[in-house]
């Protein structure tokens, strides 16, 4: 018995998949739609298959959720400003930290590297704040306590902003988190990291702003 998959092409596929706005939507669709028929011989690839299309659907969530794809910030351009509330309740931007190095990084509480990663950039943010660094971090969609009450628990001072509307996100092109931006002191974006930092990387990336 042979897994079938009808003769329709890549771009009828693509297609399929853009039209679906979430995830269960999507399954069902190639599920009843996209002509996979359960057969004992080849569970294998059928699980592979499923594995990828929930992964590709996740990936379209997550898009569609933090603005991916759409934003503006690119690696040599100027960095979009940045109008968020703090965790001390008053308004902040970019503009703030004018002729530093920011480390613009973008998270969410229940995004396991995101955790791992804040001693890292809590370790950065004590080596370089008086070298004209700051490191700012940027929660995506949370609301104000839980945000307050994870920065107490993981023991971080740097700034923190929230972006509950995600539209800094959105404005950034952020997908995946964490995210982080490393802007320099003219305001423009030297590097996108998407992913988890680690110390060397940091460091490495801060010294290169820096000029050391």
């Amino acid at each position: 018995m042979f897994t079938f998959i009808p003769p329709t092409s890549v771009a009828q596929f693509v297609i399929m998949f853009i039209g679906c706005s979430h995830l269960k939507t999507f399954v069902m669709k190639c599920v009843t739609e996209g002509g996979f028929l359960l057969s004992t011989a080849h569970k294998p690839i059928q699980v592979i298959i499923l594995v990828l299309l929930l992964m590709l659907g996740g990936y379209a969530i997550a898009s569609s959720a933090f603005g991916g794809g759409g934003g503006t910030a690119r690696e040599g351009a100027k960095a979009p400003d940045l109008r968020l509330s703090g965790l001390d309740g008053k308004p902040h931007s970019l503009e703030e930290y004018k002729n530093q190095v920011v480390v613009l990084n973008f998270w969410g509480s229940w995004c396991a590297p995101c955790v791992k990663e804040m001693p890292v950039l809590q370790a950065g943010w004590e080596k370089y704040r008086e070298h004209g660094v700051v490191v700012v971090g940027v929660n995506v969609g949370e609301d104000q306590v839980t945000v307050g009450d994870f920065v107490k628990q993981v023991g971080i001072d740097f700034p923190v902003l929230l972006d509950q509307g995600r539209n800094a996100a959105g404005s950034y092109g952020v997908s995946p988190l964490p995210t982080t931006f490393f802007i320099n002191k003219k305001g423009k974006v030297e590097n996108i990291h998407i992913g988890q930092l680690d110390r060397i990387m940091l460091d490495a990336q801060i010294r290169e702003l820096l000029g050391d």
